[in-house]
C-alpha cells in the first residue's frame, strides 16, 4: 500500500474526501443515507465497545455517543452526496481519523453489499486527506463542503437538503457536527447564510478544479 502523502497529525484539521469505485452510486435512498450518517456518529467514539452493526440500538432522538465519550475527531462539517462525501475534521487522537474512515466505510460497506447483493469494495481507494492551513481555508472549505448540493443541482435551496451539516448550521436541526468553531467568527447566523451563498459561483469553479484532483489519485 502507497504510503500517504499527508500527515494526518493530532489538534490539525483535515478536510476528508472519497468516492465510489468507478463512480457508482454510494447512496441510492434515504434508508442509506441514514445509515451512513448514525454510522459516523457512532464511529467517532474512540473506542466503540462493538461494532456498529451489533450495538444496542438508541430509541429515536437519543444520541448514539454518550456525552462524556471521548471522540476520535470532532466533525466541524460534512455532506454526503450519492457517489461521495466530504468531512471537515479534527483529529483529537493519534490516527484518530484513519481509524474512523476505516471503521465508517466498512460497517457501511458491509451494510451496502448486503442490502443490495453485491460484493467487494465500495469506495475508491484510500480516502483523499488536505490539511487545512490557517482560518481562511478553514472557512471556505466548510463553505465548499456546504455547497456541494447546490453545485451538483441536487436543490435550489441548501436548507432542502438533509444529508450535509448546513441545515445544521443553520438550527434547522441537531446532527453530528460541531459548528461552533466556524459559527463563531460570524455575528449571526444570517450571515454565515450569506456568506456561504454569496460564493456560488466560486464554488462551481472549484468543483471542476476538486474533479481534476480525483482524477489524479
Amino acid at each position: 500500500m502507497a504510503r500517504r502523502k499527508v500527515i494526518l497529525a493530532e489538534g490539525q484539521i483535515y478536510h476528508i474526501f472519497n468516492r465510489g469505485v468507478e463512480k457508482r452510486e454510494t447512496f441510492l435512498d434515504k434508508r442509506d443515507y441514514l445509515r451512513f450518517f448514525k454510522t459516523s456518529e457512532y464511529y467517532q467514539m474512540a473506542n466503540p465497545e462493538v461494532r456498529f452493526s451489533f450495538r444496542k440500538r438508541p430509541k429515536v432522538g437519543k444520541q448514539t455517543i454518550p456525552k462524556k465519550t471521548q471522540k476520535s475527531v470532532d466533525i466541524y462539517a460534512y455532506c454526503l452526496m450519492p457517489n461521495h462525501f466530504h468531512f471537515l475534521l479534527k483529529q483529537n487522537i493519534q490516527n484518530g481519523i484513519s481509524t474512523f474512515i476505516s471503521r465508517l466505510t466498512n460497517s457501511y460497506t458491509r451494510y451496502f453489499n448486503i442490502r443490495y447483493k453485491r460484493i467487494g469494495h465500495l469506495f475508491q481507494g484510500s480516502f483523499k486527506a488536505v490539511r487545512i492551513i490557517g482560518n481562511e481555508q478553514l472557512l471556505h472549505v466548510a463553505r465548499y463542503i456546504h455547497l456541494n448540493p447546490l453545485i451538483d443541482y441536487l436543490v435550489k435551496d441548501l436548507k432542502e437538503f438533509n444529508f450535509s451539516s448546513y441545515p445544521e448550521y443553520v438550527g434547522l436541526k441537531k446532527g453530528i457536527s460541531s459548528p461552533d468553531e466556524i459559527l463563531g467568527q460570524f455575528q449571526s447566523i444570517s450571515d454565515y447564510e450569506k456568506f456561504v451563498l454569496d460564493q456560488e459561483d466560486y464554488a462551481r469553479e472549484l468543483k471542476s478544479i476538486q474533479r481534476l484532483l480525483l482524477e489524479d489519485h
